[in-house]
């Protein structure tokens, strides 16, 4: 994830740490690098009984390098990591003013995954500073300025399931675990090993979602934070690692150049193609996110000149 400004030996060995998490990062253990070359998109869908329709699709990251990890922080303004000047900061896009903003400008290291912190106007992210430390950060949206959320655990990804519960996926070893923390008591409980990087809320329920590894297939599941329990939701095509939810309680995930929906309960596991990008214009969708209020979706895709 990062970049230095001290020595020349420094910088040699902080772009090396940066490449081997970036890789951890897009797929854990198996992407290339080539991934790297991303540009964030936002699409707005509409859901029917009819079935689902997208509207024009808009890059809103129009940068050479890391574009990646989108979430909304509300209805007009979408999140996402973005590198400028040999680091990766927090970007701001407001949709409806069409412009974007910095919101994070760290000289000791960069910034991922950020998101919106429940009943605040502040940022979440993971920082990967210069040294090496990864931690998770809070970053306050008008100054900039930022503290340490969880000071022992190596965090991947994170989902605020309220504004003191945290649900991660924790680095341990040569695999990734799902965490749950509690910021007023100060409780870590890891609740299953091997799992990968999706984490959400599913809607209109107290659970959240999180995909197992723990077989051949990747399996969706689902889990409540307080009591433990988990159950099966559905398993991921092949090759696919990210999901979303659309508040119909529909998931969506991509797929080269496709959008797939899944009707969990309804269509077991039988996902079905919702929308086909032309392949001059986007491929190798990953990560995904939605708006929980309005009918807005954006992605990650490779773009051919990329």
């Amino acid at each position: 994830m990062y970049e230095t400004y001290l020595s020349a030996l420094q910088k040699k060995k902080y772009r090396y740490l940066r490449i081997l998490l970036a890789l951890l990062f897009y797929s854990h253990s198996s992407a290339s690098f080539a991934q790297l070359g991303t540009e964030v998109f936002v699409v707005p869908l509409e859901t029917t009984s009819k079935g689902i329709s997208f509207g024009a699709v808009k890059n809103i990251s129009n940068n050479n390098g890391y574009d990646n990890q989108p979430s909304f922080y509300n209805d007009n303004l979408v999140l996402f990591s973005s590198t400028r000047n040999g680091q990766t900061d927090i970007a701001a896009y407001f949709l409806n003013k069409d412009s974007l903003q910095w919101k994070s400008d760290t000289r000791s290291g960069s910034e991922y995954s950020p998101l919106k912190i429940p009943a605040k106007q502040s940022i979440s992210a993971i920082r990967l500073d210069t040294d090496g430390t990864q931690l998770l950060y809070e970053y306050n949206f008008q100054t900039g300025s930022s503290k340490v959320l969880l000071k022992d655990l190596k965090v991947g990804y994170h989902l605020w399931y309220d504004p003191d519960i945290i649900v991660s996926s924790v680095l341990v070893e040569n695999r990734m675990d799902l965490v749950v923390s509690n910021l007023k008591d100060h409780t870590n409980y890891t609740f299953q090993k091997n799992v990968g990087r999706s984490l959400h809320k599913i809607p209109n329920s107290n659970l959240i979602s999180f995909i197992s590894k723990e077989g051949d297939g990747w399996e969706i599941k689902s889990l409540d934070p307080i009591s433990g329990a988990t159950k099966k939701i559905g398993v991921l095509p092949r090759g696919v690692q990210d999901i979303c939810w659309l508040i119909n309680g529909n998931i969506l995930a991509g797929q080269e150049n496709q959008l797939l929906l899944l009707k969990p309960g309804l269509e077991k596991d039988q996902w079905r193609v919702v929308k086909e990008f032309p392949k001059s214009e986007i491929s190798k969708i990953s990560r995904i996110a939605s708006s929980s209020i309005s009918g807005k979706l954006a992605f990650v895709a490779e773009v051919p000149d990329n």
